[in-house]
């Protein structure tokens, strides 16, 4: 039953669209090809470029580090092409460190705190949204959600999506997003050495 609870509110969450004035926009990474972003990303980036045009936060933090072999991060990649639409890069704010949406989140609340910025728009896919809005209040963040609606991610394919984020909203609500995410590499590193 409370699989099903969650599966609910995590897909009424991919439904909302949360977008009002904000001190920073914060633009979930993804993959990206040699600087050049995915689609996905690309769609996430579009989504915020229009949030940032129509002036609900005065900056754009891009997240995302680099994978193994990769020359550019997400975030640089993401930077670089938000300049190309006519962002100024004082306007845009990188965490490069993050390899997942925790880490990602949690370098970017340090640096937004120390700014005295709190309110924040998240964008990303619409099936991440109960996690990421999750994640983002405890970090001490204040979280709306504002997803990007042109992502290729759409169809059947994106149930397991869906699946993915009601296990995960299910176990970090009761165990903490911080915990669940010090677990989840842990068994990466064991089954990695098995």
């Amino acid at each position: 039953m409370y699989l099903i609870v969650t599966f609910v509110q995590v897909w009424w969450a991919s439904r909302q669209n949360q977008a009002r004035p904000a001190q920073a926009i914060i633009v979930l990474g993804s993959a990206q090809y040699n600087g050049v972003p995915s689609p996905d990303l690309k769609a996430r980036l579009d989504h915020a470029l229009a949030l940032w045009k129509a002036r609900l936060a005065p900056i754009v933090v891009v997240t995302g580090g680099k994978q193994p072999g990769d020359t550019f991060s997400e975030a640089s990649a993401s930077a670089n092409y938000l300049a190309s639409k006519g962002v100024p890069q004082s306007h845009i704010l990188r965490e490069v460190s993050g390899r997942d949406s925790w880490q990602s989140l949690s370098s970017a609340a340090e640096f937004l705190r120390a700014r005295g910025d709190t309110s924040v728009i998240l964008v990303s896919d619409p099936f991440h949204d109960e996690r990421i809005s999750l994640m983002a209040g405890e970090l001490g963040l204040t979280p709306y959600v504002s997803p990007t609606r042109t992502s290729p991610i759409r169809g059947l394919s994106v149930v397991p999506y869906f699946a993915k984020e009601t296990i995960e909203v299910a176990i970090g609500r009761v165990v903490g997003f911080r915990r669940l995410v010090g677990v989840s590499q842990r068994v990466q590193r064991s089954s990695g050495s098995g």
